[in-house]
């Protein structure tokens, strides 16, 4: 390896997913537990994107369509009263992917039930695979 390139152990590629919008039941209040509320999702996926930058093909990559598919169909198949289960639930989802190292989970309540002027409530889990 030559002195101007990283090593494989320095590099971070990320692929970034912003404001994937669900709609969940998540919560611990009697109306959250039976009705669905609207959810943001980002993700942050570590994985090594040296392969797709050379070749510009898809299957050198993770398909984010794919990841968004399998995140919104554990959403809308589970119920949480935590935001903290929620959030690990969809790690576990992504991390399913043999290529994704680790990532990066961003959750949060669009409406949360307080009685104050607050925009959002969420929590944010780092995984890996070590």
């Amino acid at each position: 390896m030559t002195d101007d390139l990283p090593s494989a152990d320095s590099m971070t590629d990320l692929i970034e997913l912003r404001d994937l919008r669900v709609v969940a039941f998540c919560g611990v209040l009697p109306e959250e537990r039976v009705r669905r509320q609207p959810f943001s999702v980002d993700l942050d996926l570590v994985t090594d994107l040296r392969a797709a930058g050379r070749t510009d093909q898809l299957d050198d990559t993770i398909d984010y369509g794919a990841v968004t598919d399998a995140v919104v169909a554990v959403v809308e198949a589970s119920r949480f009263a935590l935001l903290e289960r929620l959030a690990a639930e969809i790690a576990h989802v992504v991390l399913g992917d043999e290529r994704v190292s680790a990532v990066t989970v961003s959750v949060r309540k669009l409406r949360p039930p307080v009685a104050h002027d607050l925009g959002t409530s969420g929590v944010r889990i780092s995984r890996s695979r070590t």
